[in-house]
Parts: C-alpha cells; structure tokens; sequence
C-alpha cells in the first residue's frame, strides 16, 4: 500500500468513498487523499463501466446511505479480518455492479400506474396510444415489442392500436386480440368489459371466443355474460364523463370513487339494482345528484372524502 494511504485514517478512507459515490464535491485535500488510496483507479473505472447502462425511467439505484440501512446493525458483534478488508471492498462494488446489469438488461418490463382521479395517455414503441383510466395499471415488454405487442392491464383502458402484427391486451378475465383498431378493456374484480369502436376484436374468456365489431359490447358481470351496443365513438371517461346502461349500481359507486378519490357507504339494499345514466368528474355535488335521484336515493357527504348514499325517506 501507500504509506500516504495507511496515513488516512480508516473511517476517513470510508467516508472519502461514501461522498465521492454519493456525487458530492470533495474539497481539494480530500480529492488529493481520495486519489492516493491504491483502489482509486479501480473505483472510477467500474463507476464508468456502469455509466454505460441505459437506465429505465421507472427504475432507481439505491444511493450509499439506503444500501447500508440494509446491512446488519452495528451493534452486532463481527470479528474482522483485516487483510481481506480490500477485497471486500472491491467484491462489494462488483456485487452492486452485477445488480445493475441484471436489473437493466434482464427486466425489460414497462410499468405504469394511475391514481384515484388520475388519467394519462401512453405512446408505445409503435406509436399505439393507450389512455389510462383512474387507478388503473399496464405493463409491457419494451424490448421485445417489434416480436410481441402485448400488454397486460389491470383496471381500464382505451386503445388506439396502429395496425401491424397482432396487439393482445391480457386481464385476469380474458384476453382482447387485434391488428389494428380502436377498443376499451375495463377489468375490475367481478366486471370485465370490451367495447369495440372501430375494426374488428377478438375477446377470449376461457375456452370461448367472441369477435366484437365496432359499436359491440361485451360484459362479464359475476359470471354472467351479455352483449350490448353503443353509439359513442370512443369511451364518455376520456372526456370526463362517466356512462353506464344497465350496469349494477354498485359499479356505478365504485367507479365514483375512483374518480373522486373518496369512501362511499351505501346504506340501500339497491347495490345490485341496473343503473343508466352517467356522471361527471369535475363537480362532486352534479355527480351525487346525477346517480343518486334516478333511483330515489339521496347523500350526505360528511367529510371530503367520505360519503353516505341512502333512500331518500331515511
């Protein structure tokens, strides 16, 4: 080693590495004292090497202070060797180096969440567009794209698919499989729905199939399975507006919630009574009113996130 280096005290030494690995400016004396230590060149060239990676925008490396949160704690006794001390400290980087190149080019997945009263729209490699309803999730294999144009989708979504090879959007209820067109998938717990609106889609339930043209519904309610029409040229939510035809109310009251971000308790045995009719996204007050007065039923909002629907003679 450097006699200069076995000159700087251990706990300097690990604080020179910990700043310079957390990007802040060293000041000129520790720059000089952080270049003596015999691992600086090996240091700088791994940090490099890691430069190179191309970083995906939802992923995050862990800075020096959150890796050694996860060390044991201090206070557990640990007999240390004391020439096998630089060659952990080389492992280590090597450690966080492997972790990097696994995460970036190993897990090529695209995951993007909304949240209650939040929309967004999506452009995929081949310039499809997804729009994103509230509390609603994608995921996609961004580097596989061009070879499988498939998305897996938990919640609701409108799709304008460039034509191309075949598009699946894959739900825990089935499966909507196109080339090119524009569709609505809705996948929330007990209700899947697909609404074709242009071209031609193909829904696939288990061992069934179905293929929807446009102005075409297809509806999973508990198990039951219906078919309707529709006028609209894409979904009312893309525009602020929630609509329903013969949809249990109970959906209709939990489809306000995630557009109002709030708790509603519905004191009725009306839950499963068929709602038409729509509502806003923008007016809580039209909202309640819109839904609540075509069944004779009336609200009290206690709080800004909480809400009692009731008959209106209670």
């Amino acid at each position: 080693m450097n006699n200069e280096e076995d000159k700087l005290p251990k706990m300097d030494k690990e604080y020179l590495l910990k700043k310079w690995l957390s990007e802040e400016e060293l000041t000129e004396e520790e720059l000089v004292a952080f270049k003596k230590m015999d691992d600086y060149q090996l240091h700088v060239d791994i940090v490099d090497d890691i430069k190179h990676f191309k970083v995906s925008n939802f992923s995050t490396v862990d800075d020096f202070d959150a890796l050694e949160k996860r060390l044991p704690p201090k206070n557990v006794p640990v007999r240390r060797l004391q020439w096998v001390t630089p060659f952990l400290r080389i492992a280590s980087i090597f450690v966080i180096a492997f972790g990097v190149y696994f995460l970036f080019f190993f897990n090529n997945d695209i995951q993007i969440q909304t949240l209650a009263s939040q929309k967004t729209t999506i452009e995929l490699p081949d310039s499809s567009t997804v729009v994103l309803n509230a509390l609603s999730e994608i995921r996609y294999d961004e580097k596989n794209w061009d070879q499988n144009r498939a998305i897996n989708l938990e919640g609701e979504a409108f799709f304008e698919v460039a034509k191309g090879a075949k598009f699946d959007v894959v739900t825990p209820k089935g499966t909507v499989s196109v080339l090119g067109t524009k569709f609505s998938v809705k996948q929330r717990e007990d209700y899947f729905e697909v609404t074709c609106f242009e071209g031609i889609v193909k829904v696939t339930h288990k061992k069934d199939s179905k293929k929807l043209i446009a102005g075409e519904t297809f509806r999973i309610v508990n198990g039951v399975i219906t078919f309707d029409k529709t006028v609209f040229q894409k979904p009312s939510w893309t525009n602020n507006r929630s609509s329903f035809k013969a949809v249990p109310f109970i959906e209709v009251i939990a489809e306000l919630e995630r557009q109002y971000d709030l708790r509603i308790s519905l004191d009725t045995k009306e839950s499963e009574r068929l709602f038409t009719g729509g509502f806003v996204h923008n007016n809580l007050e039209n909202a309640l009113k819109s839904i609540t007065e075509p069944l004779d039923l009336t609200y009290i909002i206690e709080t800004s996130n909480q809400v009692i629907i009731k008959h209106s003679e209670q």
